[in-house]
């Protein structure tokens, strides 16, 4: 075990230097799956799974700092994971706050709750408004992370904000209407004022957004790996940022 950890390292370090800064991203989303199916093949309820998930994601995000990513997207918690039995969904709750909270202790990131926190248990929301709040100072990455978090919730939220700042501002409908553009409802979106996510990567496999950063990803380039989330190393990340590098990137084709 302790040579094939130094085989990983010296080869982690030879692809870390091969990396242009130039051109690695300035945001990355990544949607941290799996750890239900990790805790499974240990024959261990899923609360394992999503601790050690949870343990990952400081690691993860050392190494974002090692790269100089600016921004991070955590997908932690989906609006579709509310609907989960309350017996799974009250320790994962938990789970979740305590790895933010972790987040924020480091002193290291700028955490940005993304998501309906108004969906969320009152005391989970206001901690994570507290968390916001208690780094808001520090210049680090902004780390979003989205919890209570659906593509299309946002969307709608967006343009349900839109239209009652407008309502305020005694904006006729059809002028609204006649006006609108694609801009308007992006200075809306939980992300407003950020740039969009050059990558999303997912692990475990699975090959799809799961409704993350709908509007954001319109050009972002997606990276799947089969890895389960808790066993994901600094070497796959590496190489997803090695692919990212390697690619042509084309806006709008």
């Amino acid at each position: 075990m302790a040579f094939r950890d130094l085989l990983y390292g010296a080869y982690g370090r030879r692809l870390e230097r091969s990396l242009d800064p130039s051109v690695l991203p300035r945001h990355v989303g990544i949607i941290l799956d799996g750890n239900r199916r990790w805790a499974k093949a240990f024959g261990a309820p899923s609360a394992h799974g999503h601790r050690a998930g949870a343990d990952r994601v400081v690691e993860f995000m050392g190494w974002c700092d090692d790269e100089g990513i600016e921004v991070v997207t955590l997908y932690l918690l989906s609006t579709d994971n509310l609907h989960r039995p309350q017996s799974e969904l009250a320790p994962l709750i938990e789970i979740v706050e305590d790895c933010v909270a972790r987040l924020a202790a480091a002193r290291r990131w700028r955490i940005h709750p993304v998501g309906a926190l108004e969906l969320l248990p009152a005391a989970t929301a206001q901690r994570l408004r507290e968390l916001a709040r208690a780094t808001a100072d520090i210049g680090g990455a902004v780390v979003n992370v989205a919890i209570g978090y659906g593509g299309r919730q946002e969307i709608a939220d967006a343009v349900r904000s839109l239209l009652r700042e407008h309502a305020v501002a005694g904006t006729p409908i059809e002028e609204l209407a006649d006006g609108l553009t694609v801009d308007h409802i992006a200075a809306h979106l939980y992300t407003k004022g950020q740039p969009d996510p050059d990558l999303v990567i997912r692990t475990s496999g699975e090959q799809r957004l799961s409704g993350f950063l709908l509007w954001q990803s319109a050009h972002t380039e997606l990276y799947f790996c089969e890895v389960l989330w808790p066993d994901f190393r600094k070497v796959d990340f590496l190489r997803a940022l090695r692919d990212y590098a390697a690619r042509e990137r084309r806006f709008g084709s």
